[in-house]
Parts: C-alpha cells; sequence; structure tokens
C-alpha cells in the first residue's frame, strides 16, 4: 500500500509537471502568421501572434500547473483536495483556449478600413495544448480522489523531531589522554581529581568529623 501510494504521488507532480511544461512551451511558440492586405499603394503588413497572446489563459494554466507539483507534495488531507480540483481547473481553462483557437481562428483583430486580414494557423501548437489539457485533467482528478491517503513530505520531519535522543559516546582511552595533554597545557594537573574535595574542619584537628555541641558548650562555659 505505501509503495503504490508512493508511485502515485510520483505520478500527480509528473503529470503537472509535464502539462505544466507542455503549456509553457506551447504558450511561447508562434501560432500564427497574419498578413494584414491594406489599400494600394500601401504594402501588405506581416505580423506573427505567440500563444500567449493569441490565448494568455495558457501561459497561466501553465505557470499554476508547476507550482501545483510542488504543492501536492507540500499539503494534506483537504488542502490537496483543493490542489487537485485547480490542477482540474486548469486542465479545463487549457482546453478552452486551444479549441477556441483552434476552431474559431487565431487571428482575434478587426480589421482597419479597407484592410483585408488572412491568418495562417500553426495548429500543432493549440494541439500540444489539448495534450496538456488531457494529462492535467487526469491528473487533477488522481489528486481529488487519491490525495487525502497519500504521505506529506513533512511526516518524515515530524518523526524525526519526536525521536528519542541519541545515546551519548562512551568515553575512550584516546578522549581521556587527549584530556590529560589539553590540562597540561592550560598548566593543571592531570592527575587531580575535581571530586576530591577534602571537608577538613580548621577549628577541628580530626579531618571530616563535625564538632560535637555539648562539648562546644562546656568549652564556652570554662
Amino acid at each position: 500500500m505505501q509503495n503504490a501510494s508512493r508511485r502515485e504521488v510520483g505520478a500527480a507532480v509528473a503529470g503537472c509537471a509535464v502539462a505544466g511544461g507542455l503549456a509553457l512551451s506551447a504558450g511561447g511558440q508562434t501560432w500564427a502568421t497574419v498578413t494584414v492586405t491594406r489599400t494600394p499603394p500601401l504594402p501588405p503588413v506581416t505580423e506573427t501572434l505567440t500563444g500567449s497572446a493569441v490565448a494568455p489563459m495558457v501561459t497561466a494554466a501553465g505557470l499554476l500547473l508547476l507550482a501545483a507539483a510542488v504543492a501536492v507534495l507540500a499539503v494534506r488531507g483537504a488542502g490537496r483536495i483543493a490542489v487537485g480540483v485547480l490542477v482540474t481547473l486548469a486542465g479545463a481553462a487549457l482546453a478552452w483556449s486551444a479549441l477556441r483557437v483552434l476552431v474559431g481562428g487565431a487571428d482575434t483583430a478587426a480589421a482597419g478600413p479597407g484592410e483585408q486580414r488572412a491568418a495562417d494557423l500553426a495548429a500543432a501548437w493549440p494541439v500540444l495544448v489539448v495534450v496538456a489539457a488531457v494529462l492535467a485533467g487526469a491528473t487533477g482528478l488522481l489528486v481529488a480522489v487519491r490525495g487525502r491517503r497519500w504521505p506529506a513530505m513533512g511526516r518524515r520531519y515530524e518523526r524525526a523531531a519526536g525521536a528519542a535522543p541519541a545515546p551519548a559516546r562512551t568515553r575512550t582511552d584516546e578522549d581521556r589522554a587527549l584530556d590529560a595533554w589539553r590540562a597540561l597545557d592550560r598548566g593543571d594537573d592531570p592527575t587531580d581529581d575535581p571530586t576530591d574535595d577534602p571537608t577538613d574542619d580548621p577549628g577541628d584537628g580530626t579531618p571530616g568529623e563535625a564538632p560535637d555541641p555539648a562539648t562546644d558548650r562546656g568549652s564556652r562555659r570554662g
């Protein structure tokens, strides 16, 4: 099940990225060459129209699909369903933009007085956008229907944050030798044990022995 989910996540990310790349690539190409014939003696004028000029939504939808490829990994639950819906809508926008050009033509400008406009359409690029639209629509449905069950990118970081701290490394003879050399460099005696703290009482000759309160009171009376 885990491997199947990973394959589905990979397919969704690849579908968004490929669809977005196709849309952006096609949008930057020349979709039509328009020839404007004017009243003599004015010469004819030729102009080229790119996909972004003829169908601006192609570029916008392509950018949205590339962002969705990252969002599929970053979000989870209901957020992933929302991403799937957006990807599906982007696919619908691509299909509408491309089919409008294929059916209605690429030249949307009106002819001026005494002008005639003829557009030569390069149909391969709108068709490529249709392919991107189909891929985006299928990917969006996959994310919307199955995405809620996929693992999110942040879970492994959450597991790492909640893991128990690593046990301290056991000190070796080499570590102790290095500590001794550092002590010599500081001018300290490495053989001294800092835990040896004699508790000799300066007023009593017995080391580490507390004075007797009764004896102390008797000495004060004398």
